[in-house]
């Protein structure tokens, strides 16, 4: 069990487009407004996991092009927002909208996140820790999951919102939009990647 929940923790903390667009909507409206944006992020991540866990996955995915066009919406999605970043001058803006992204926004995003399904699929296929009671065994790997997805997905909030309000000389706020920038275009390379 130690061993599912480090890799959890890992699995959560690295940068995603949950993770990444947590800070930059907490970066760009306040950590007020990220609340409802992290919790529309967190009902995706779990209607995600709950079709993992019900082999909703393998139906979704055997329909033939629908991976390669959900791939593909979340990594043109991941590559204009570090666009967006990369451009966005010596501003901090993890992301620079219009309105405030939403509830419904967050849930949109976790549908089409491959990262969302990948690590769901690790978390509920893989670490059989208690095969004899495979249903207690799930739930436990359920609370364990949320256990470590909320803290960290508001300490991503807090830190962006944060990072909003210091008055940080334009080059390292620029060098903080570079970095996160470059981070999703790892996650971009990474996800192309791991379909070759």
């Amino acid at each position: 069990m130690l061993e599912f929940i480090g890799a959890t923790f890992l699995l959560i903390a690295t940068p995603g487009p949950g993770v990444l667009s947590i800070a930059g909507v907490g970066s760009g409206f306040g950590f007020l407004a990220g609340q409802r944006f992290l919790w529309g992020l967190w009902l995706g991540n779990f209607l995600v996991g709950l079709a993992v866990i019900f082999g909703l996955k393998a139906v979704i995915f055997s329909v033939p092009y629908l991976p390669e066009a959900l791939l593909g919406l979340s990594l043109a999605y991941l590559s204009y927002l570090a666009f967006k970043i990369a451009f966005a001058g010596t501003k901090i803006a993890f992301i620079k909208a219009e309105r405030v992204p939403g509830f419904f926004d967050a849930l949109a995003l976790q549908a089409i996140n491959p990262k969302a399904y990948a690590v769901n699929a690790t978390f509920f296929t893989t670490f059989n820790f208690w095969p004899e009671q495979f249903t207690t065994m799930i739930l436990i790997k359920i609370l364990i999951v949320n256990a470590i997805w909320i803290p960290i997905h508001f300490g991503w909030l807090y830190a962006g919102a944060s990072l909003r309000k210091l008055d940080l000389p334009p080059r390292v706020q620029r060098g903080i939009n570079i970095f996160m920038a470059l981070s999703m275009v790892i996650v971009v390379a990474l996800a192309i990647s791991s379909q070759s």
